[in-house]
């Protein structure tokens, strides 16, 4: 078996493209194309709420922060005062991380890793913001700050750690509208802005997910649809799932987890019982072994995953940076992965099934942190 230090991200591309049969990314053999009315019409109400604005908060997914951008607004950002946030941090690697936040500061690029859901990690984006916002505070009486970025990057969730921080500083008089927040992406269908500040007044507007009408790429359209912005049954959850298997072998992850799994590789106790929602709250099962707590019991279940995907790749003879010795090895794990998970060798949905609790748990984060994006090399030449 063997794996290439730096050819992950190509060899997956060639694998899933190979093991696709160059169908392009979604079921019925074309390209990607998920773009609504209602996100249509955003676009341009963003535009021209980006003329008036004093500062944009563009949110990314930490895990893609090049995928996760728009890139139609870019022109139109790079021309604003702009805050980079990567989203979800605590989901992403760090000892990647930084070579991220490393390559926007070459790039002039303010940027700040940041979990949504924290408030000290908002604290610290809002006085960024406060510093970049300093000179225009001078002499603007009101200010607009804009929160823009693709789907499912976190856009409500910050909107609403923000008002509550903000209502906790601010005597906020009018009424607020909060930003719906949802695991699908797209749920905010509207443009609200609330004030978070008095003297001088500071107005937040929430934007739904602006996707661009077209994905360049197919490993974009991939990345995208294992993080979340795009709707699984746009793409499909085998195949993303398949994407996922071929990033993690050609990186060697799986041969990683033997060293950093303190827990019982050789052997798990308990039996995951088959069930069909798409959330981590239902990998629990429908009748929990006694004495055995909702934590442990899927503890147990990644250990069996992380097993199945260990022995998978250790045993494997072939090259996993040879296309069809790739796509042999994602069979092989798909097999594998239908015995750990405990589903039904006869179910008519047996893969679907397999695809939805492994996509689960990658991300939620139960298989590890990381960063799918490879940081583009900097050029330190003067």
């Amino acid at each position: 078996m063997a794996i290439g230090r730096n050819s992950s991200s190509s060899s997956a591309k060639a694998a899933v493209k190979k093991a696709l049969g160059e169908m392009g990314f979604n079921s019925s053999g074309g390209a990607i194309n998920w773009f609504p009315g209602h996100m249509a019409a955003a676009t341009r109400a963003i535009r021209d709420r980006l003329k008036v604005s004093d500062l944009v908060i563009e949110v990314r997914d930490s895990r893609i922060p090049l995928s996760s951008v728009n890139a139609d607004l870019q022109p139109h950002l790079s021309k604003k005062r702009r805050v980079i946030a990567l989203n979800k941090k605590d989901l992403a690697n760090p000892n990647v991380m930084h070579k991220w936040t490393h390559y926007f500061d070459s790039r002039n690029q303010d940027c700040l890793p940041i979990n949504a859901h924290s408030k000290s990690s908002v604290k610290k984006l809002l006085d960024l913001v406060e510093v970049k916002l300093k000179e225009v505070i001078s002499r603007e009486p009101t200010l607009l700050v804009m929160v823009v970025g693709v789907p499912n990057v976190g856009k409500s969730a910050l909107i609403n750690s923000i008002h509550r921080i903000a209502s906790s500083c601010f005597p906020v008089q009018e009424k607020i509208k909060r930003a719906t927040v949802g695991p699908l992406p797209g749920v905010t269908q509207d443009i609200a802005g609330f004030k978070i500040a008095h003297h001088p007044s500071i107005y937040v507007l929430d934007t739904p997910g602006v996707l661009v009408p077209s994905i360049p790429d197919i490993e974009t359209g991939l990345k995208l649809a294992l993080a979340g912005s795009v709707k699984d049954s746009v793409v499909g959850e085998e195949r993303i799932a398949q994407y996922l298997l071929a990033v993690l072998n050609t990186r060697g992850t799986p041969l990683h987890w033997k060293h950093s799994n303190n827990r019982r590789m050789e052997g798990i106790r308990y039996e995951p019982e088959e069930k069909h929602d798409y959330n981590l709250k239902d990998l629990r099962p429908k009748k929990k072994p006694p004495n055995v707590s909702d934590v442990l019991y899927i503890e147990d279940m990644v250990t069996e995953v992380q097993r199945a995907l260990y022995f998978s790749l250790s045993e494997f003879d072939g090259d996993v940076e040879n296309e069809n010795d790739l796509e042999c090895l994602i069979e092989q794990q798909f097999e594998a992965l239908q015995k750990a998970l405990r589903i039904p060798h006869k179910a008519s949905e047996a893969r679907i099934m397999v695809s939805k609790k492994f996509l689960t748990l990658f991300r939620t984060g139960k298989l590890g942190p990381f960063i799918l994006d490879d940081v583009p090399e900097v050029n330190t030449a003067s």
